[in-house]
């Protein structure tokens, strides 16, 4: 039974090409800009809601308006869960992208 096993694998192993999958250059930059600039403007605007949300929180308080610095708040834990899906999705994209390439 070994030898058949063996004989087996020899064969199975035999034909596969010895084949290294990679991108054209002319897909491979242009790709890699897009990603870095996806990322970029996402966490962008997850800054901008930050300090948006901020500034509700700020207003909300000094005018004694307590549903808008509630608002205001959610804005700021939102933005942070955002910014962090946004650079750990792009991480992720950007390592198996560079696995393939």
């Amino acid at each position: 039974m070994s030898q058949l096993l063996n004989t087996l694998t020899t064969l199975a192993a035999g034909p596969v090409p010895d084949y290294t999958p990679t991108l054209p250059k002319e897909v491979n930059t242009p790709v890699k800009t897009i990603l870095a600039w996806t990322a970029g403007l996402g966490l962008s605007a997850a800054v901008l809601g930050g300090l948006v949300a901020w500034a509700l929180v700020a207003i909300g308080h000094n005018t004694e308006r307590a549903a808008l610095a509630a608002r205001g708040k959610q804005g700021v834990l939102w933005s942070l869960v955002g910014a962090g899906g946004i650079g750990v999705t792009s991480s992720l994209v950007l390592a198996f992208y560079n696995m393939a390439s």
